[in-house]
């Protein structure tokens, strides 16, 4: 049974021009242990799905599923208090703006220290000490040489990585089981970037914790991810093992991002453009009926203005009228 499985996700907003669709019949799984990558450009909707699997909709969202379980409950039937619940032990998310997401004005050890989970067995003159030992050793965990200087400094006062690893101590000091990172290396250096990859994927491998990593950065996710999910204006467009997904495409978009990744061989002329896809995403007030890649589509036809069901063929997932199903040609098979 999968720890997350959501069928035919639907969110609509109430904007001042009418009812739009962010995102429209998303299906996720996700495994126990298992770190799967959602990748997709901005304004595809990664986030707008992030906050609706953790429970803290907007307030003029509309949402609608066929199916949402957790672990076999289902999250449609849950209480807000339930949800706050279940969000405060099982799942928890890093968020894209550290230093953005924590009071300027509190010091990160009583921030923190607030955010772990009480333990009534300690008495009560032993607590505020054994909860700020444990604050240091979650902080230790989590890279950071010297916890006690990082605890008494305030948010403004440290590096953007040292907050993201904040923010991840503060995720795991409730020992979720879902992990859900947003961008968490928006921002930064390349060699902190890479630190933090490294230290997610030891939580993965050694305290199993499940990871939905969300990027734009397709090489990234296919280098620490399982599984990648690809999603495009709200739609899904291909789902699969990472390995499998990059080798052989079955999707025109996820062809199109792999061909149009960054040549770091340095075979490419000084200044010269690099490839993009032709056009630009539609906004929500504009979207295109049917598949909403069309209009940027390099293999739209016809029948494009039909929405494409979502497709299964072993553990592959794709929404295509004309998938790439090998090298010399398509399946016209319509999805």
């Amino acid at each position: 049974m999968p720890l997350l499985d959501i069928r035919n996700l639907t969110i609509e907003l109430d904007t001042p021009h009418g009812r739009v669709k962010a995102l429209e019949r998303v299906s996720l799984t996700l495994s126990a242990g298992e770190v799967h990558g959602l990748v997709g450009e901005s304004g595809s909707g990664r986030s707008l799905l992030a906050r609706a699997i953790l429970g803290i909709p907007g307030p003029n969202w509309i949402i609608t599923a066929d199916r949402m379980m957790w672990d076999g409950r289902n999250l449609m039937e849950m209480s807000e208090s339930e949800r706050r619940a279940l969000m405060g032990s099982d799942m928890a998310m890093i968020f894209q703006d550290p230093s953005g997401s924590m009071d300027p004005i509190q010091t990160i050890g009583s921030q923190l220290i607030e955010a772990m989970p009480r333990e009534p067995q300690v008495p009560f003159w032993r607590r505020r000490k054994e909860r700020t030992l444990l604050a240091q050793r979650w902080l230790h965990k989590v890279g950071i040489k010297d916890p006690k200087r990082v605890m008494a400094s305030y948010p403004w006062e440290t590096s953007e990585g040292e907050c993201q690893k904040v923010m991840i101590a503060m995720a795991l000091a409730n020992q979720p089981r879902l992990l859900i990172a947003d961008e968490p290396t928006n921002s930064m250096e390349p060699s902190t970037q890479a630190q933090i990859f490294r230290l997610l994927a030891q939580l993965n491998q050694l305290q199993g914790v499940t990871i939905l990593l969300i990027s734009h950065e397709l090489e990234t996710l296919a280098h620490w991810c399982n599984q990648l999910t690809v999603l495009y204006s709200g739609q899904v467009m291909e789902s699969g093992p990472a390995a499998e997904l990059l080798q052989e495409p079955y999707h025109p978009y996820t062809k199109a991002l792999l061909q149009h990744m960054p040549d770091y061989a340095g075979t490419q002329p000084h200044k010269s453009l690099m490839p993009t896809l032709p056009g630009s995403a539609p906004a929500l007030q504009h979207l295109p009926i049917g598949c909403r890649l069309g209009p940027r589509c390099p293999e739209a036809q016809r029948q494009c203005v039909r929405q494409p069901m979502l497709t299964h063929q072993k553990d592959r997932y794709y929404a295509c009228h004309f998938p790439y199903k090998n090298e010399t040609g398509h399946d016209d098979t319509s999805a």
